[in-house]
């Protein structure tokens, strides 16, 4: 199965990105996750199911950790088993 998540991280700050928009980041971007796009304010990524639940559970530890108040998260299925994708 493949997944999509889509996720915010609060507060904002519209003149630099805070410590947990940062950290979250950099968990997006070193994961094995076969897209990721980051914007400044959401942020998205595709991969296998087991690659994108473990990387939500770093992403939210880690946010919170450095100061999220907020962290707002979509999961979609993209492919199911069976269905194609990698």
């Amino acid at each position: 199965m493949r997944l999509r998540v889509e996720f915010t991280t609060e507060p904002f700050d519209l003149d630099e990105p805070p410590a947990h928009a940062l950290v979250a980041r950099e968990v997006m971007e070193t994961a094995d996750l076969d897209a990721v796009e980051v914007g400044p304010f959401g942020n998205t990524a595709e991969g296998r199911a087991d690659t994108v639940l473990s990387a939500v559970d770093t992403v939210l530890r880690t946010a919170l950790e450095a100061g999220a108040t907020r962290v707002s998260l979509q999961v979609n299925v993209i492919t199911a088993a069976g269905e194609g994708g990698r």
